[in-house]
Formats: C-alpha cells, sequence, structure tokens
C-alpha cells in the first residue's frame, strides 16, 4: 500500500503548485531537502509513511452529503483539487442533464480556513465547462444557497462547508434544481463520473478574474438576498400582533455567517434590543474562542452565556458556522438553561400548531416531517391537534424530499414545520434546508407570545411533559480515529445487527434494520430498538466524521426515573462500542 500511496504522493509533488500551502505540507512530508525520485518508499520512517498513506491511501468519498475532510494536501483531504475535480464531475452531470440555457450553478461559502478559495475555484472550473455561475460576493449561509438555486432557477448548486465541525475540516455540499441537498440517482451519477477525472489533467479551469469580467461568473445580487429576507418574514406568526418585542437577547454567530442576515431579521421584525458576542462576531476560521463551534455544545456558547449572566438577557441564540442550526438559552431563576434541540422542536411543534389553528392558518392535511432519531414526544404533540407526522431518515436533505414531493401535488403549503434533534429547523416551503435565520425569528416570537401570557417556555415544556408524560432524549458519540477507524465502525454495526435480544437489562421488543429499507425509505446504515418500558436506542455512523452516534429516548413518569434508565441504557452502548 505504501509504494502506491507514495507514487501518488510524488505526482503531486510535481503538479501541485497552485497553492503554496499545499507546497509546504507536500514537502514536510519527507525529511528536508530529500527528493522524492531518491527515497524507496517500504524504507520510510513511520512516522513519513503514515503521513503520506493518510493523505493518499485512499479518496475522499464523495456522498450524499458531498465531501468533508481535513484541509491539506492529498486525495483523502480538502484542497483546492480535490474541490476542482469534484467541480468537473458535477459539471459533466449537468451537461449530460440539461440543455445549454439551463446549465446554471449558485455557489455559496461560509467562513471556514480557505473556503472563499474553494468557492471561487469551484466557480471557475464550472464557468470553464460554459456553465453560468452566481456566486456570493461575501460569506453567507447555506440556506441562502439553498434559496438562490431556485431564485436564479440553477441546475445545481454548492455550499462550501463543513457546518460544525473543528477548524481543521472544510467540505463540499451538492444541491439540485429543487434546492436541495443531492440524494439518489444523481450522487450516483456524479461519483461514477469522478472515478474518471484525473486530479491535473481532466479537469477544466480559467482564471476566476476572466471568467467574472466575461460575465459567465456573476455575484449574486442584493435584490435575490432581499427576497430571501422577505421570504422569511413570511413565516412570521406574530404579524403586527401589539406584544412586547423589546425582550433582551444576547447572540453569537460563533464567528460563522450568521451575522447579517440573523440580526437583520430579528431587527426587522421588531426584536432590536440585541447584543452581539463581540468576542465572537467576526468571521474566523480558526474559531478561537469555540473550538468545536457546535450550538449543541454548551461550550461553544459560554463566552455567550456569560453575556447573558451579565446583561441580565432574557434568551440567548447561537448559530453554528453556516447558519443552519440555532442552539437557545433561557433566562431562570438558577441561570441560563440551554434547551436542547428534542425540546426546542417539541415546544415549536406545538406553538405552531396552536398558533396556525389561532389565526386560521391551519392548511388543508398539515404535515410535520421529523427525523426517526428525533424525539417521538413531537409525534404525539402533532397528533393532539390533527397534523399528520411523517418520519425520515437523518439528513434534512430527506425532509426536502417530503417538502418536493407536496409541491409536486400542488400543496406546498400542508408542510409547516420540519426539524431533526441537532438543532435544524424550518417552516417553509422557500429553500429546501435547515434555516437558523427562519427559526432564530420563530424562536423569539414563540418566546415574546408565552411572556405576553405570563409564561416561559419552561412553563409551556412542563404543561406538555403534564400532558403527554416526561421525555429524556440524549445523543452520545463514539470516535474511531485512525486508518482502521472504518473498519472497526463496520464491524460494530455489523455486530449489533446479529440478533440482539436486550439491552441493559431490557428485552427488544422491536428491532428495525433501515439498511434493508424500510416504510419507502432509501436503505441506511441505521438501526432502531424499541424495548420495554417506554424506550428506543438509534445507532448509526456519522456521514460526515469517524464516529457512531447512539441516540437514546426514555418516556417516564418523572425525570429521576428516566434519568436513571438512560443512564443504564448508556453503559450498556458504551459496553458494545468497546468490545
Amino acid at each position: 500500500m505504501i509504494r502506491e500511496s507514495f507514487e501518488k504522493y510524488k505526482n503531486w509533488r510535481r503538479l501541485a503548485v497552485a497553492d503554496p500551502d499545499l507546497i509546504a505540507e507536500l514537502c514536510g512530508m519527507l525529511p528536508e531537502d530529500t527528493e522524492p525520485d531518491s527515497v524507496v518508499p517500504e524504507e520510510l520512517s513511520a512516522e513519513c509513511a503514515e503521513k503520506i498513506e493518510s493523505a493518499f491511501a485512499s479518496e475522499l468519498s464523495f456522498g450524499t452529503a458531498g465531501l468533508r475532510g481535513v484541509i491539506g494536501a492529498g486525495t483523502d483531504r480538502m484542497n483546492i483539487y480535490t474541490v476542482a475535480r469534484t467541480s468537473q464531475g458535477i459539471a459533466d452531470y449537468i451537461k449530460a442533464h440539461y440543455a445549454a440555457p439551463d446549465r446554471k450553478v449558485a455557489v455559496s461559502y461560509d467562513s471556514r480556513i480557505k473556503s472563499e478559495l474553494f468557492a471561487r475555484t469551484a466557480a471557475s472550473v464550472f464557468a470553464a465547462n460554459g456553465i453560468k455561475c452566481y456566486i456570493f460576493n461575501r460569506l453567507m449561509p447555506t440556506p441562502c444557497l439553498s434559496f438562490a438555486v431556485r431564485y436564479y432557477g440553477c441546475s445545481a448548486g454548492v455550499m462550501i462547508t463543513a457546518s460544525h465541525n473543528p477548524s481543521k475540516y472544510n467540505g463540499y455540499k451538492v444541491y439540485g434544481s429543487d434546492g436541495c441537498q443531492i440524494t439518489g440517482d444523481a450522487c450516483d451519477e456524479i461519483l461514477s463520473a469522478l472515478s474518471g477525472i484525473d486530479y491535473f489533467f481532466g479537469v477544466k479551469n480559467r482564471p476566476f478574474k476572466d471568467c467574472f469580467a466575461e460575465g459567465i461568473v456573476e455575484f449574486v445580487s442584493e435584490e435575490a438576498i432581499d427576497a430571501y429576507i422577505a421570504a422569511v418574514k413570511k413565516e412570521s406568526l406574530i404579524g403586527d400582533a401589539a406584544i412586547d418585542r423589546n425582550i433582551a437577547i444576547v447572540y453569537s454567530p460563533l464567528h460563522g455567517t450568521g451575522l447579517e442576515p440573523v440580526t437583520r431579521i430579528l431587527k426587522e421584525s421588531g426584536f432590536g434590543n440585541i447584543t452581539v458576542v463581540k468576542e465572537q462576531e467576526e468571521p474566523d476560521g480558526n474559531f478561537t474562542t469555540c473550538p468545536y463551534p457546535n450550538p449543541e455544545i454548551r461550550e461553544a456558547l459560554s463566552i455567550g452565556l456569560e453575556y447573558a449572566d451579565r446583561l441580565g438577557a432574557e434568551l440567548m441564540l447561537a448559530t453554528d458556522p453556516d447558519a443552519d442550526r440555532v442552539g437557545i438559552a433561557i433566562k431562570t431563576a438558577g441561570g441560563h438553561k440551554l434547551l436542547t434541540g428534542n425540546e426546542v422542536g417539541v415546544l415549536l411543534t406545538d406553538w405552531i400548531c396552536r398558533r396556525r389553528i389561532d389565526t386560521g392558518r391551519m392548511p388543508a392535511n398539515p404535515t410535520i416531517v421529523k427525523t426517526i432519531v428525533t424525539t417521538d414526544l413531537a409525534d404525539r404533540v402533532a397528533e393532539s391537534y390533527g397534523v399528520r407526522v411523517v418520519n425520515v431518515l437523518t439528513g434534512f436533505k430527506y425532509i426536502g424530499d417530503v417538502i418536493a414531493s407536496l409541491e409536486a401535488v400542488g400543496h406546498p403549503e400542508s408542510y409547516i414545520l420540519g426539524f431533526e434533534e441537532s438543532y435544524g429547523y424550518l417552516s417553509g416551503s422557500y429553500v429546501r434546508d435547515k434555516d437558523a435565520v427562519d427559526a432564530s425569528l420563530l424562536i423569539c416570537e414563540m418566546f415574546a407570545h408565552y411572556r405576553a401570557l405570563g409564561m416561559s417556555l419552561l412553563d409551556r415544556l412542563e404543561e406538555i411533559y403534564g400532558r403527554f408524560g416526561y421525555s429524556l432524549n440524549t445523543q452520545h458519540s463514539y470516535y474511531f480515529e485512525g486508518l482502521d477507524g472504518k473498519e472497526r465502525m463496520s464491524a460494530i454495526t455489523a455486530g449489533i445487527r446479529k440478533g440482539t435480544e436486550e439491552i441493559a437489562g431490557r428485552k427488544v421488543l422491536r428491532a428495525l434494520d433501515y439498511l434493508t429499507g424500510i416504510d419507502g425509505l432509501p436503505a441506511s446504515d441505521v438501526v432502531k430498538f424499541t424495548l420495554e418500558g417506554g424506550c428506543t436506542l438509534c445507532i448509526r455512523p456519522s456521514g460526515t466524521e469517524p464516529k457512531v452516534k447512539a441516540y437514546i429516548s426514555v418516556s417516564a413518569p418523572d425525570r429521576e426515573t428516566a434519568g436513571r434508565i438512560e443512564a443504564e441504557i448508556a453503559a450498556a452502548v458504551a459496553g458494545i462500542m468497546k468490545a
């Protein structure tokens, strides 16, 4: 294996000369002043061999999430060559399926290291292939990209982001003409095309400045951005209602893309008492104040929580780098409490249903869409309002597919909410991905609405528990780093499938293996167990990181009982992962 990887390495040493950072990294894989042609691969030191194997033994995999990987030199890294090659594959797909007038692509990017460079690289490849490209002139969130695809009638879209991953990562999300992340046949066809494209000689490319000067690349217009903001405003369920909108809000974009659109939508909707976390206001691909910029993690919100405590703010919001997810904390007598994605999803389910009924805006055959790893409490709440719930695989693209299917039969208005436990929410069909701008507006409106009634969000959550029972939902991640990480993950998930009869002393009442395709859903490497006592356990490998995720859901009479049961199941799962 090292000989094959070393041949690839030597090829990159000769040809990867367009990015000085890559040249320096490639040279650093061998001892100083060592010429590659003088090296016998099998005699490399363990350290040098590991660097070369890690970068070249495999290719960065392309899937339904596009690309995501560590930034650096090599075929298994995010760099201008892997980005250009992928863009060529997408260009080939577009030319095979769309007539020349319809060959258009929208491109956006977040604040990550090299994001703008990668975005312009992609735009240059599309332009060199005769495909019109609309690129944002500044960083903009994922939902803005999804909107731009439909606004310009594009055949595809690309978002350069690695979402909430650590700073060493970047990624490349691919969207179809419907503004939804690609799935199924499109993904398979692009993957097949990539196998025949050489990193250096199989890619058409031209200088970005030349493409821009000729007009085949142009910036997304301010009118398009205004149209996106207007579409989000239409999702308001408060409108001009006379309620106090002067709630004290602390907001952090976590060094990402959310600053402009989130503060704009809130201020234009009357929520003007906003304090932005200064330390996290500016874009920073190193995420120096929050090494893991994930609003699910309390540490990422620590500076914002300090602001909220110091200022006595009633509500704190934080969006992830590409602003498609939002986390919140609310003021309590004991300090600010973070709400989970499941809790916020249940609250939004309840509030949107109730508010639409009260205002006469509930459509015929209303539908809420959620993922199979998201709390079942939302199903019970929605059904109490007569709202249909559709459960889909993990990934908002599957929620987008349901929106598209409703639109195809002429009833996009039937969709009233989609959400997943990982803090992603969307209440309208104007985009096809989760939208933290929309969610921030809804959360602030919901907060103000209940405050006008003399209630907090926690008060309303307790009322829901009182009616439907207490629900505890947790997620645990188990990492499998290294070259053999994928094999170890596969072995563990394969073992779980082999007739598991009990977990933590609780009998398995039902086991759903989604790898075979269930309820019309695509095949997916997910197993969900229903255990006696009202518990579920869902296990799936991550599609973007070397880890296996376990989702535990416990229904119990009270918090103490639920916590004890959850701990027992979590301990059993941890044992399985170490086996």
